[in-house]
């Protein structure tokens, strides 16, 4: 267990680009929801199992798609932009698209914990990273058995139509399009107030 997490541990860190706090608990977290699943082998034999949804947009997060094989790309890994140090692991083989699921989030508590087992260190992040590889899971994490409908459209591999925005004219996949007045609209053209961007004339 020791080698496998050290080696995840480097790959993550590549991924990322550093380690930190954050990756030692992405890791350690991603680890614990595929043990409590049973799912033993995420990036082989098991890959179509498992759907991740991840709460924040940080360190953990690279690590955990590392450590799962759960990609935005491949469409197992949904991002909820909660700011929570959490994720839940969905177990995607269970019947009825209703996945078996645990629900992992990081103690307030393990920072405090992380400045009582390692006070003679000063640096925030190097002290973190020393107490999250040594603590207790009970001690990193709350756990939670949930249950998650993941719905046909969010499924990898899901296909579908590619329709084609009634106002901007681009394509719209995997069932996403707006149907209002009798047109079809791409999300940023039925909301444009909403909309992440701004057109410049």
């Amino acid at each position: 267990m020791a080698m496998e997490f050290e080696r995840l541990l480097a790959e993550a860190e590549v991924a990322h680009g550093h380690l930190c706090a954050g990756q030692i608990l992405g890791v350690r977290m991603a680890l614990l929801g595929l043990k409590r699943l049973g799912i033993e082998d995420p990036r082989g034999k098991d890959r179509k199992r498992l759907v991740t949804y991840v709460e924040i947009d940080r360190c953990a997060t690279d690590a955990i798609a590392v450590v799962t094989g759960c990609r935005l790309g491949k469409r197992a890994l949904k991002f909820r932009d909660w700011g929570k140090m959490a994720a839940t692991f969905v177990d995607l083989a269970q019947a009825g698209g209703t996945g078996r699921a645990i629900r992992l989030a990081a103690q307030e508590s393990s920072k405090e914990r992380a400045r009582e087992l390692y006070p003679e260190i000063t640096e925030k992040n190097r002290q973190q990273m020393h107490a999250y590889r040594d603590m207790p899971d009970e001690e990193l994490f709350t756990e939670q058995w949930v249950e998650v409908t993941v719905e046909p459209r969010e499924m990898p591999g899901y296909k579908s139509d590619r329709i084609v925005c009634g106002v901007c004219g681009e394509g719209i996949n995997y069932d996403r399009e707006v149907r209002r007045d009798g047109q079809i609209l791409c999300v940023g053209c039925a909301d444009v107030a909403g909309r992440y961007y701004r057109v410049l004339e």
